[in-house]
């Protein structure tokens, strides 16, 4: 019998004005982790707060902090959302110039090391760094903006990267972060994904346990 989805719900879909009223409900959501957005207005057209808003979820919560970073200069950064408190920090190949260099920084720290990928960018991008990887995230939307369609097109990656990491013994998670909802939810299980990170799918409702309940029941449905 399959697993059921982890689901991460995107914290920048939620009140930000009433941040720790949404990190209270989803702490008896059954989510498994809060995943936070940053985006530098450089990467991707948005910008958001970073590096202080990450130290306040710290200081009033113990849940995992899920920290993507849609960065141009994560080399030189990285380091700072660690030590905000992020316990898995990914980042995008696309804009790394030493990726092998981060992820072996961010697992000296003891946290868990990710790297993003667009959905134009393919995963023998990162072959070489798969074995030192605890996630990759499979962007199923073009980063940056919130509530987006999700992109099927990328499936048949989502479905390689799995294969390859079943024949070669790899132990990363598999996140796939766009568009996600209970409709989906079956179908991304299936492709061999772990996690999910879920917005709308999740803010859009006033019962937070419901909705996550609904994405991971809907994710084990034969």
């Amino acid at each position: 019998m399959r697993k059921e989805l982890k689901v991460s719900p995107s914290i920048a879909a939620g009140n930000l004005l009433k941040l720790e009223e949404e990190v209270r409900k989803l702490e008896h959501s059954g989510a498994d982790s809060i995943h936070f957005d940053v985006m530098d207005g450089h990467f991707v057209p948005l910008l958001t707060i970073g590096i202080p808003f990450i130290e306040q979820m710290r200081k009033i919560t113990k849940m995992h902090l899920d920290v993507h970073i849609m960065v141009t200069n994560p080399d030189s950064t990285f380091e700072n959302y660690l030590s905000a408190g992020a316990d898995t920090l990914s980042f995008h190949i696309e804009t790394a110039l030493h990726p092998h260099r981060i992820c072996s920084k961010i697992k000296e720290t003891g946290k868990r090391a990710g790297i993003v990928l667009n959905p134009s960018t393919h995963w023998k991008d990162i072959e070489y760094l798969l074995p030192v990887l605890d996630q990759v995230t499979l962007m199923t939307v073009n980063p940056g903006f919130s509530r987006q369609a999700h992109i099927p097109l990328v499936h048949k990656k989502i479905l390689e990267l799995s294969k390859y990491r079943s024949e070669n013994n790899l132990k990363f998670d598999i996140m796939v972060d766009g568009g996600v909802s209970h409709e989906n939810a079956n179908t991304l299980n299936k492709l061999g994904v772990d996690i999910v990170v879920a917005g709308g799918a999740v803010f859009n409702f006033e019962n937070y346990k419901e909705a996550i309940v609904k994405i991971k029941s809907a994710s084990i449905t034969n």
